[in-house]
């Protein structure tokens, strides 16, 4: 079939591909049917051979053995630092300032969900994904049901309409149509849709080791999405910060989709920057063993950072202070706060100064004789920017320390993992209601109808099995108001405490009240 092009027009695409050593894209050029050569033209023609090159020559640094940073780095300062546990006496003031800025409309939440479901087994966008609560509701259920919940909680106790927080939903090429249908399919669980912004980030070409571009198809470039930090230039390019500024946003809480116990909004997280000041925030929880592979967030050459833990010699990851804490604990967790003037300020002066990561990946690519190669190791590399490099651009940054039974527990890895699986986020949540409705005045009983400990544990003995314990987030946001459902009364697991809003993971409004949820043994 002859190609829709000119001979002309094909002559100057393949000089320009020359100049930039990317002239094998048109290998197949004259055995591509019109609509196939017109796809692919428009594909070449879209990608700026430059920077790409430019990107690549940057980051070749990463496929030798990575420089140790430890006499660069230093922790964070105490009057940097706050933390949930150590400051409590100051939570209630930070909360009732954070809720301050919900009930006035000062308030978005950022979510991160351009990844797919593939370690998990599934096709579909991880935020679609349910780990298997009583009600089946999925992440991405449970965060909307937070934000309701947390808007209903800012009007009770600061008065006003303007409680609202925009959702916006950075995604990608795969996971945006899905997303935007699983959510209409669903009435937005229950925000009204024009508070839920969904767009899509940007994607880079995949490349090889030697920095060539792969292709996909024969008429199609293979690419992936940007990374995490793609979010910036995403928002500058769809004229989303134009919309925050409209609705007059003031603080963004950026997160990842993939934490069952993210707390949407955090007003204490909120009212913690505001007290500080703070331009920039992230919550960290503490690290406690050297080899744990988390991102430290410490300071480097002075500037802000999170530090991948590949990049520290064991020597100085083990060291510790005069009272056994490692020396540098403050484990990144993807929960950030920035300030709109931050934010606008990243997107429109300095993202271009953020530096493209390595992340050696299988990539499919066609071969010299048009064959498509499935890899079964890393063949090439996809270029990533990362949310957290901002930090370096902060005058005034901040970090809360959580704790992590509390506020982290990642969904990660597939069924059949023993760690950052289904089975483990599920436990973590059911971990910490089974605590909210023990402080609420309830209690929990065996099978004998013995009391169960107070302190709770994933497996209380083989008999017991795993207590399964969930809370509706539009019945508490973090174990507020159950006095009333749980104040001297037993249960059994499972429990489920929900309200008469609650729909279940279809969206049908047919599940049951809160009173027909629970296996009450006694109300005394």
């Amino acid at each position: 079939p002859q190609s829709i092009i000119t001979m002309s027009d094909w002559e100057a695409l393949r000089c320009k591909l020359a100049r930039h050593g990317q002239e094998h894209l048109l290998r197949f050029l004259k055995e591509l049917d019109s609509e196939q050569a017109n796809k692919l033209t428009r594909d070449l023609s879209s990608i700026d051979y430059e920077k790409v090159n430019e990107y690549f020559r940057k980051c070749q640094s990463h496929f030798q053995v990575t420089e140790k940073k430890d006499e660069y780095l230093e922790p964070l300062s105490s009057e940097t630092i706050g933390s949930t546990a150590r400051d409590a006496a100051k939570l209630a003031d930070w909360e009732k300032l954070g809720m301050v800025q919900i009930s006035e409309g000062k308030v978005a939440c950022l979510l991160m969900a351009g990844g797919q479901g593939t370690r998990l087994g599934v096709q579909y966008p991880k935020g679609m994904y349910s780990v298997g609560l009583p009600s089946n509701k999925s992440l991405y259920q449970l965060q909307a049901e937070r934000i309701v919940k947390l808007q209903q909680l800012a009007r009770q106790r600061c008065g006003g309409d303007n409680a609202v927080i925009p959702w916006y939903i950075m995604t990608s090429e795969h996971t945006k149509e899905p997303t935007k249908k699983f959510f209409k399919d669903h009435n937005y669980f229950g925000l009204k849709d024009k508070n839920v912004i969904i767009f899509e980030q940007n994607t880079l070409p995949c490349l090889d080791f030697n920095g060539k571009i792969l292709l996909d198809q024969r008429y199609q470039v293979a690419r992936s999405p940007d990374g995490n930090g793609g979010v910036y230039a995403a928002l500058y390019q769809t004229g989303l910060l134009d919309n925050m500024e409209q609705r007059g946003i003031q603080f963004i809480h950026i997160y990842g989709v993939d934490n069952i116990l993210v707390k949407m909004a955090d007003p204490v997280f909120t009212g913690f920057c505001v007290e500080m000041g703070a331009d920039c925030g992230a919550k960290v929880v503490k690290k406690t063993i050297p080899t744990e592979p988390v991102g430290l967030l410490c300071k480097c050459s002075g500037k802000y950072e999170v530090v991948e833990y590949s990049e520290i010699s064991m020597e100085t990851a083990s060291k510790r202070t005069s009272n056994g804490d490692l020396l540098f604990n403050a484990g990144n967790i993807c929960m950030h706060l920035l300030t709109f003037n931050f934010l606008k300020s990243v997107c429109s002066s300095h993202e271009h100064q953020l530096i493209h990561h390595v992340a050696k990946k299988k990539i499919p690519y066609m071969a010299e004789d048009g064959t498509r190669i499935i890899p079964s190791s890393s063949n090439g590399i996809k270029l990533e920017k990362f949310v957290f490099d901002v930090f370096q651009f902060s005058r005034t940054f901040v970090a809360l320390e959580v704790l992590r039974e509390d506020e982290f527990s990642p969904l990660k890895n597939g069924p059949l993992a023993d760690r950052d699986c289904p089975s483990t986020a599920k436990a973590s949540l059911c971990d910490l209601h089974y605590r909210h409705v023990l402080a609420a005045g309830g209690k929990f009983l065996d099978d004998e109808d013995a009391n169960l400990p107070l302190i709770p544990r994933r497996t209380m003995s083989v008999a017991m099995g795993e207590i399964v314990c969930e809370i509706s987030p539009l019945v508490s946001y973090y174990g507020e108001g159950l006095e009333e459902l749980c104040s001297g009364k037993q249960f059994h697991s499972p429990l489920h405490l929900c309200g008469g809003d609650d729909t279940s993971a279809g969206g049908d409004g047919n599940d049951t009240s809160a009173a027909k949820k629970m296996r009450l043994v006694n109300n005394h």
